[in-house]
């Protein structure tokens, strides 16, 4: 049973540095346009997060009881917060340093 939970933790540490790693090489080598980049970036985040829910929180998405699908519309409600401040906040930092 420990060899399957560390398998699990290995798994997604793995999964997170890759989805951590896509990012930043995007934006530090510019292989994409910037609006691609962000868009990248923005499904990246979202991965990222169910992957610490999947298989590091435990949570199970084949089955939802009430407890499962209350943290699911929270972290939904998190990522749309978190996420969409984060771009709202860079669109505005790029629209005031171009005038």
């Amino acid at each position: 049973m420990e060899q399957h939970g560390l398998r699990n933790y290995l798994i997604g540490f793995v999964l997170a540095v890759v989805l951590s790693v896509i990012p930043f090489w995007l934006v530090a080598t510019h292989a994409l346009p910037p609006q691609r980049t962000l868009l990248i970036i923005g499904i990246a985040a979202v991965l990222q997060v169910l992957v610490h829910l999947r298989f590091f929180l435990h949570l199970n998405f084949t089955t939802t009881p009430k407890e499962n699908l209350l943290a699911l519309v929270f972290t939904a409600l998190l990522i749309f917060i978190m996420v969409g401040g984060s771009f709202w906040i860079m669109f505005d930092l790029h629209q005031r340093m171009m005038t």
